[in-house]
């Protein structure tokens, strides 16, 4: 997902959801290419976004799957500089018999210690 993401690769990012991936990010619903084209005007704009996936925890049922992880890292734009980040996210996953692939998401940003 974040590779996908951070190369602006649709096609990436389409075979890591599922066509009715739905996102809660900052407070609103996305769908999966709302999503994308968010963070791709973003990055149109000069943004630059650096995410690292800390301390997983994965819990897998059949053919569903929860992760829960804090996603520490930075954005950086060309009017504000770099500022750091720490994202609280979960993703809910399913097996489609070939892959896992994202159904749901969500991100909020993590209060600063």
């Amino acid at each position: 997902m974040y590779t996908a993401l951070r190369k602006d690769d649709l096609d990436v990012w389409r075979t890591a959801i599922t066509k009715d991936f739905i996102a809660f990010d900052g407070g609103k619903p996305f769908d999966g290419d709302a999503l994308f084209d968010l963070i791709k005007t973003n990055h149109a704009k000069g943004a630059v976004y650096e995410w690292t996936v800390n301390a997983p925890k994965v819990d897998v049922a059949c053919d569903m799957a929860l992760i829960t992880y804090l996603n520490t890292g930075s954005v950086t734009s060309s009017t504000s500089g770099r500022r750091n980040v720490s994202w609280l996210e979960s993703a809910t996953l399913r097996h489609d018999g070939q892959r896992w692939r994202i159904s749901f998401f969500h991100s909020t940003v993590a209060p600063q210690s």
